[in-house]
Order: structure tokens, then C-alpha cells, then sequence
């Protein structure tokens, strides 16, 4: 969940990820077989996947993207290839369509909010 900071909480104890838009693309015309339109999309926003009303998305088509989706999500180096390639083929070795994941926003997190886990001291990293 998106965090407004706790007076117990430090500076460091936030993190951000960016959001994400995850949209269908394909070649005019081409006949698609993943179930999906072209313009289909999903939003992740945090750990939250969010679809527009009326609008599924293939689990198949789901499964060979979320791998991708936490490192889309993370600051990278800007020689990783993660952070130019943004198009995703389907997993349907028939289906022209590809999944293009855009950055739409920044979001800050607490750790203190995302997890039960304590972060170590500062005594304790040294």
C-alpha cells in the first residue's frame, strides 16, 4: 500500500516503485489468439494489478509477463536491458500480439508497511 509517513518511521524507510501500464500491441490487421484486442491493458500500481470493467486478461499471457514486473518496477542501471526493452512477446508462438510495459508514475512505500519484517539497525549492518 502507498504510504504517508509514520512519525516512528525514518527517511530510510521508504522506497519507490514505479507504476505500470502493461498494453496489448499488434501489426494492423493481424489475427491475435491470446483472447486479447489490441488497446487491452492492465495497471500495476505497487503490488496491486487493476483491469478496467469488462476486461479480462489471458493467465497464460499473465504468467510469461509477471517475471518482468518487479524489475520494470525498480530504478535499473542504465545499461541494463531492462531498462530500454519494454515489449513482451505472447506465449503463443502463433499470436503477433506483444505486451508493451510502460512506466506511468513514481509511488513511495514504507517498509514498515509493505512487510513484518524489520529493517536491520544501523549498528547491525556494520
Amino acid at each position: 500500500m502507498a504510504s504517508t509517513q509514520h512519525p516512528t518511521d525514518s527517511a530510510d524507510d521508504v522506497f519507490e516503485l514505479y507504476d505500470l501500464r502493461v498494453e496489448v500491441v499488434a501489426p494492423d490487421g493481424a489475427k491475435l489468439y491470446c483472447g486479447a484486442k489490441v488497446g487491452d491493458y492492465f495497471e500495476l500500481k505497487g503490488e496491486m494489478l487493476h483491469l478496467p470493467p469488462d476486461q479480462g486478461f489471458s493467465i497464460y499471457s499473465l504468467a510469461a509477463l509477471l517475471p518482468l514486473l518487479a524489475s520494470k518496477q525498480r530504478r535499473l542501471h542504465p545499461n541494463d536491458w531492462m531498462s530500454t526493452d519494454a515489449e513482451v512477446a505472447c506465449p503463443d508462438p502463433n499470436c503477433p500480439s506483444r505486451f508493451r510495459i510502460v512506466r506511468t508514475g513514481l509511488r513511495r512505500f514504507s517498509h514498515a508497511d509493505t512487510t513484518a519484517v524489520k529493517l536491520p539497525s544501523t549498528e547491525q549492518q556494520q
